[in-house]
């Protein structure tokens, strides 16, 4: 499993939630919505310390993160978080 972050979204986060080095970004699973991921299900997101992280990464100081009970969720492959300009958001794939 490997989370990325595109550059363009981190900038996102910083401006929409306010992070700075030391925050986290947790990734969190949702029921319902629509998703690219897994059927049925969306990811949340929260500015929010881990509790037990299963997978992770850091950029610019920034520990963005999904909790061990929601990593099933990426079905052992790789979530990348870009920034739809368009849309003015944050997208997964």
């Amino acid at each position: 499993m490997k989370l990325t972050i595109d550059p363009n979204a981190i900038a996102w986060f910083r401006k929409e939630m306010d992070i700075e080095p030391g925050d986290a970004v947790r990734f969190f699973v949702r029921l319902g919505g629509c998703s690219t991921v897994q059927s049925g299900f969306s990811l949340g997101v929260a500015k929010e310390q881990p509790k037990e992280i299963g997978v992770s990464t850091i950029e610019d100081g920034v520990t963005f993160y999904i909790e061990k009970e929601d990593a099933w969720y990426l079905n052992n492959s790789e979530l990348t978080v870009t920034y739809n300009t368009e849309r003015d958001e944050i997208e997964f794939h």
